[in-house]
């Protein structure tokens, strides 16, 4: 492993949450950092999310009760779950790596593993947000996961079982203990789980710009440009960039999301095993004063509505396709009746539609570490749905691995030699 030194260089290729947390971790330990993004910080994968903060997103999609699930997943008619059977095709061994994960050993080294990161990561979070000033973004009311029948309720066993085992603090509430949480619900809810130990955001986009903000001031480089080239130089390497210039640097730090697979593959031919779990966001003014006081996720109908400073964002689940496929608004559209039949919903508002691609890997894990047979090349990508509750941690492994520090957590389960060879 190549270890840097204090005052090397190091070029953070992508503003996302992951590389601003990345940038913000390596100069904090007093490295020169340089942050470049084509579209400047959290303006991609990052601006798009729910904004929650919460350990219960430990829980992977490929988990051992996925088999009994599938058949019905396959017909595409799940409002949680679609996918483009011909982009599937074209991704058939991603699609079988990550079935093979669904197993209890896998999912228990995966939760693990994740709870771990999860954890650190809030912990970090409200650091920075506090030296960032920007704690006033933060609510700390948890979310909730709502159940329309009790059989649905009781579908939700597994995960509640997990939670539990991970000591994650939650609530069982019925109907009435709802009303009093959340009275500007519709009472179509029989259950829901309160999972106390999350917070939430209301700009997902404008904490991780607050967060570049914060790296400015602290003499980090943060410049609106492309990588287009990368090649070793005089023992480091140099980064060609899309406005014509070179920059020096010791190490490179690939946080690129979903851009990252074809990254790897351009410069240094490398195969990453990475597929994409689209989704959609839109966005609504409350109708008559409905607000709510958290994000709440309808089960049944897999979206999830949060308050945000731009009124009510209604996300989807996940749409399985290829990264550039164009929008197949469907999923949106389905998410927004049913979103009607609980949340009293006004007029969409002026901001666009949203699209998003969340870079995911076969065991659902990140890639947090050296390159394999490229000396000062460092990874961070590979969250799947999740680089906005991981992206602190993520850094702060990354530059303790770097800088050859102990690590806060076991980093082997975020290897980047589970997938990839010299």
């Amino acid at each position: 492993m190549t270890q840097a030194r204090l005052g090397q260089q190091v070029v953070v290729l992508g503003a996302g949450m992951v590389g601003i947390a990345c940038a913000l971790s390596l100069r904090q330990r007093g490295l020169a950092v340089t942050l470049i993004d084509p579209l400047g910080p959290g303006a991609a994968t990052s601006h798009g999310n729910a904004g929650v903060l919460a350990r219960s997103s430990l829980m992977p999609f490929n988990h051992p009760r996925l088999w009994s699930q599938l058949p019905g997943l396959l017909r595409g008619r799940s409002p949680g779950f679609r996918y483009d059977p011909l982009a599937m095709l074209g991704q058939w061994r991603w699609g079988l790596s990550f079935l093979s994960h669904a197993r209890e050993q896998d999912f228990r080294e995966t939760t693990t593993a994740l709870d771990a990161l999860i954890r650190h990561s809030g912990e970090v979070h409200h650091r920075w947000m506090d030296a960032a000033g920007v704690a006033q973004r933060r609510r700390d009311e948890g979310w909730l996961f709502l159940y329309r029948s009790e059989a649905g309720f009781q579908s939700g066993a597994f995960g509640r079982e997990t939670l539990a085992r991970f000591g994650v603090a939650t609530a069982e509430l019925g109907a009435r203990e709802l009303h009093d949480l959340e009275p500007h619900l519709q009472p179509i809810f029989r259950k829901a789980l309160w999972v106390k130990d999350a917070s939430s955001v209301d700009n997902p986009g404008e904490l991780v710009r607050a967060y570049a903000r914060w790296l400015v001031e602290l003499g980090g480089q943060l410049q609106t440009t492309e990588a287009t080239h990368l090649q070793r130089d005089n023992g480091g390497w140099s980064v060609g960039t899309s406005d014509g210039r070179a920059l020096r640097a010791d190490h490179v730090v690939i946080a690129l999301g979903p851009w990252s697979r074809d990254f790897l593959r351009q410069h240094f031919g490398l195969k990453l095993p990475m597929g994409f779990e689209r989704g959609y966001h839109r966005h609504f003014t409350p109708k008559n004063g409905a607000l709510l006081n958290r994000p709440v996720y309808d089960t049944a109908a897999g979206y999830v509505l949060a308050p945000m400073a731009q009124g009510l964002r209604l996300t989807t689940g996940v749409e399985l396709n290829a990264q550039h496929a164009p929008p197949r608004p469907a999923q949106l559209d389905a998410a927004e009746r049913a979103a009607r039949e609980a949340v009293a919903l006004g007029e969409r508002t002026a901001e666009p539609d949203w699209l998003g691609s969340r870079p995911t890997l076969p065991d659902s894990r990140p890639m947090v570490g050296e390159c394999p047979g490229q000396a000062g090349v460092w990874l961070a990508l590979g969250h799947q749905h999740i680089g906005f509750s991981t992206g602190p941690g993520t850094g702060e492994l990354l530059a303790q691995l770097m800088l050859g520090e102990p690590t806060n957590i076991d980093s082997s389960p975020f290897r980047p030699e589970r997938f990839l060879r010299a």
